[in-house]
């Protein structure tokens, strides 16, 4: 099994970027693991105290049973991996069954912040866009699809982003075998990652 990281800042463009890549495969060949699904439950805060997490700082994620559940799929076994939902900022009560495949592309900001993480992937990726694009998308993304208000976007990014991103997210673009610029069309990164999957199945 061949496993690829895919990292960069909020809004960078990543998940764009992953599933331009995925949209040339079969669902049985490539898969796609979200560092998302696996923010720590917090089920024993109330949704005030959860509003009030910071959800870009390494600590909250899961990280030992996201590297747990990859391992599991290298070795031929299904996992259950854990449902979060945005709008309760918390794990609902679902699982979502994933099954093994020749290839994952493990996406998120901190994939390679993981030293544990980062030493299962084969190919390392980093997504970068520049600061005022990421703010941008990130004011589109979390006013239409998770219910936040403009004021909200904007203090969460200066006070929480912004510092997260200089200190844990930015520094693991020296992780990287790859740098893709996200701001420009860049249909050759696509074929790139394509061809190497390719490669790979």
């Amino acid at each position: 099994m061949t496993i690829i990281g895919v990292a960069g800042g909020t809004a960078s463009g990543k998940t764009t970027f992953v599933h331009e890549v995925l949209s040339g495969f079969e669902t049985e060949n490539v898969g796609h693991i979200a560092q998302d699904a696996y923010y720590k439950d917090n089920s024993h805060l109330s949704f005030e105290e959860r509003c009030l997490l910071n959800y870009d700082h390494p600590d909250a994620i899961d990280f030992d049973l996201m590297v747990d559940q990859i391992k599991a799929l290298k070795q031929g076994q299904e996992i259950d991996q854990p449902v979060y939902d945005y709008k309760i900022h918390n794990r609902t009560a679902q699982n979502s069954r994933i099954e093994p495949k020749p290839v994952f592309i493990v996406e998120g900001i901190l994939v390679l912040h993981h030293k544990a993480l980062r030493d299962l992937m084969d190919l390392k990726i980093f997504v970068d866009a520049p600061a005022p694009l990421r703010l941008d998308r990130r004011l589109q993304r979390d006013i239409t699809e998770r219910g936040r208000d403009e004021q909200e976007v904007i203090e969460r990014y200066t006070q929480t982003l912004k510092p997260m991103h200089d200190t844990f997210i930015e520094p693991t673009k020296a992780y990287a075998d790859i740098v893709v610029l996200s701001h420009q069309k860049n249909p050759q990164a696509v074929a790139l990652l394509q061809t190497f999957i390719e490669s790979k199945i």
